[in-house]
């Protein structure tokens, strides 16, 4: 197995494993190492991967999470179909903050890829958040965020409390101690007891941050990719450059 570096701020690839004969403990240990150290790794070469052998997968790293609203592929639950990019998922954003025990990891695996285009995003907010001034630093960790269910949540017909919580607008990372920003566009609606007039102008400033180019990487797919992030120290977005050409991932999330 070989890990190497694909971006200053975040961001490795992983050569030489086959997960479809599984992993070693000691291969396991140092993947999840370098996903804690670089938030994003791309496992090269896993198009032979059946859904059976991602669910197996993913259950290396914790509890699969069901998405309460979007339905898994038949057969395999837990396993989400990602393709048409919308305007949710070009958004700045980790998944499912709107929860009150977000999701720690995704995994995503390529199944069907346009000729080009296509390629997600990645953010470092730890980097983000390591970039503001210790002021500014010091007063975001006494404050917390609003996260709420996008419309989708609605339509699904779930109660809108069940789909509302709050988190500090600052985390630290449960195994590398880090602080990262956790706030994001998608689903942060106010910062707690402020108003969203209020709320807005530092919040846009924060999303700036994240999005700031040295803290990002473009991950260009290819056939096989497995990528895997931490949405307690990364977010994502899509770009959606893609017309008329099929593009299918399948997504895994784990509980935190």
């Amino acid at each position: 197995m070989e890990i190497r570096r694909l971006a200053w701020a975040l961001g490795v690839e992983v050569l030489g494993l086959d997960l479809t004969i599984g992993i070693t403990d000691r291969d396991f240990a140092d993947v999840r190492d370098a996903l804690h150290e670089s938030g994003v790794i791309c496992i090269r070469g896993q198009g032979a991967m059946t859904p059976e052998d991602q669910l197996a997968f993913a259950a290396e790293w914790g509890d699969i999470s069901i998405h309460p609203y979007v339905p898994s592929i038949e057969g395999y639950p837990g396993i989400m179909k990602i393709y048409d990019p919308n305007p949710i998922t070009q958004t700045w954003h980790s998944d499912s903050t709107h929860m009150s025990d977000p999701h720690a990891y995704t995994l995503l695996l390529a199944r069907v890829l346009p000729a080009v285009g296509g390629d997600t995003m990645f953010a470092s907010a730890v980097k983000a958040f390591e970039s503001l001034s210790p002021g500014l630093q010091a007063m975001l960790r006494t404050l917390s965020a609003v996260h709420e269910g996008t419309s989708l949540a609605a339509d699904a017909g779930l109660d809108h409390d069940a789909v509302v919580a709050i988190h500090p607008v600052v985390r630290a990372h449960p195994d590398t101690g880090a602080e990262a920003l956790f706030v994001n566009d998608n689903y942060v609606t106010r910062i707690d007891g402020w108003t969203p007039e209020e709320s807005q102008p530092l919040l846009e400033y924060l999303y700036g941050a994240i999005g700031r180019y040295e803290n990002t990487y473009r991950h260009r797919w290819r056939d096989g990719d497995l990528v895997i992030w931490d949405n307690r120290s990364t977010q994502h977005a899509v770009v959606g450059d893609v017309t008329g050409e099929e593009r299918v991932l399948h997504r895994v999330t784990i509980a935190s």
